[in-house]
């Protein structure tokens, strides 16, 4: 009788112990938000650069960024796109990132006519998916994602970029 008491007091403190252990895990790691998911996600690619290099879009992570789908045929994305050339050397350590939905050749004549100064990826239209992941489920272009220091995505924007808004954004990250 004794040794089956001492069993079941082992099994109930071992119990414990693992549920307790996994409310600490849970609480110093909780899960990712379906952006962050996204996130993962498009990091865990390869895609090729304007000149047909593939690219691991994992040399990114951990760091903080700006991360523009655009196409050539949007109006909006063309518009913005200067903009965001010029401001590229004003928010370092944030990298902007282009990721075209468009393909290969006309990205590239592009970026080389409007001297396009962050890396550009070619998506093609696979990146669709990608926006419905990120909550664009409508696929709507320009849209942007921005990443902090932590990796974890901080704002959203569809639709053409508000410039002052999103200089007041940067600065909190």
């Amino acid at each position: 009788m004794k040794k089956l008491r001492n069993i079941i007091l082992i099994v109930a403190v071992a119990a414990l112990a693992i549920g307790a252990g996994l409310a600490v895990h849970h609480r110093n790691n909780p899960p990712l938000s379906p952006e962050d998911r996204a996130l993962a996600s498009l990091l865990s690619q390869n895609l090729p650069d304007v000149k047909g290099a593939s690219q691991p879009l994992s040399q990114w992570k951990g760091k903080p960024l700006l991360i523009n789908f655009w196409a050539t045929w949007c109006g909006p994305c063309v518009e913005e796109m200067p903009e965001l050339t010029a401001l590229q050397p004003d928010i370092a350590p944030v990298q902007i990132l282009g990721i075209g939905i468009d393909s290969a050749e006309n990205i590239g004549q592009f970026a080389q006519k409007y001297q396009i100064r962050y890396p550009l990826y070619v998506a093609g239209t696979g990146a669709t998916d990608l926006l419905r992941q990120f909550g664009n489920a409508a696929g709507g272009l320009p849209f942007t994602v921005l990443v902090g220091r932590d990796g974890k995505v901080k704002k959203i924007y569809l639709g053409r970029l508000k410039f002052d808004e999103l200089r007041r954004d940067l600065s909190q990250v």
